[in-house]
């Protein structure tokens, strides 16, 4: 629970539209529970000067002017890895949602996302969920149902191990996977941990591309 001394949570934005950037700057100074960090118009500026502010969440655009969001998330990720990165965007595509979640990224929304649906989603990332706009959570899902040949590495996850990535790919925190499996939330990191090292993966979004990459059909995660 936040205390009365909590400044809120801080937001960085990286995008190089200026009027976009004006408006979800002005949305963010506004809204009770937030502090604006910073923003900047390109990724070079944001990986020198992000691994010294470390805000709790980025929002990154992908199409920047030299290097893209996505590349930016997976060089500074790594430099500050309690900061959570969500994409803003107008790609809808799944190349673009899966290099995303592969770079480090925890959420994936579109522009077009009203100021409250925005917000909220900031919300979701700092406790731990995976936010994404309807239409590209519904379009990872569908992914599990599309045919791809199976890894060696998938094929080491046990039933409740591919149970438990295929709910963190919904976006579920994990205190609510240990509702829908009958475990603790203790059990639950230990699954998430073996699953790391089974997929080689540091990260809950990169467990989920990984894991995506070649599934074939999902578990059905009915007990």
């Amino acid at each position: 629970m936040k205390n009365s001394s909590d400044p809120g949570i801080t937001v960085s934005l990286v995008e190089d539209d200026t009027q976009v950037r004006k408006i979800i700057a002005g949305w963010i100074r506004s809204s009770p529970g937030f502090r604006f960090l910073s923003e900047y118009s390109n990724a070079e500026d944001a990986l020198r000067h992000l691994p010294r502010e470390k805000p709790e969440v980025v929002m990154m655009d992908i199409n920047l002017p030299k290097m893209s969001g996505v590349e930016c998330v997976r060089q500074v990720k790594p430099l500050v890895p309690e900061t959570q990165f969500v994409m803003l965007t107008v790609y809808q595509d799944a190349e673009h949602i899966f290099d995303a979640l592969a770079a480090g990224a925890s959420g994936y929304l579109i522009k077009q996302t009203p100021c409250e649906e925005l917000l909220a989603a900031l919300r979701d990332l700092r406790a731990g969920g995976s936010p994404m706009t309807s239409n590209i959570a519904r379009m990872v899902v569908q992914s599990f149902q599309s045919a791809h040949p199976r890894g060696s590495e998938e094929n080491d996850l046990s039933l409740r191990e591919r149970q438990v990535v295929e709910y963190l790919a919904q976006g579920y925190l994990y205190k609510e996977i240990a509702g829908f499996l009958g475990i603790s939330v203790f059990t639950v990191n230990a699954h998430i941990r073996r699953i790391y090292e089974k997929l080689h993966v540091r990260s809950r979004s990169q467990a989920v591309a990984k894991y995506m990459q070649f599934h074939q059909n999902p578990v059905n995660a009915a007990s």
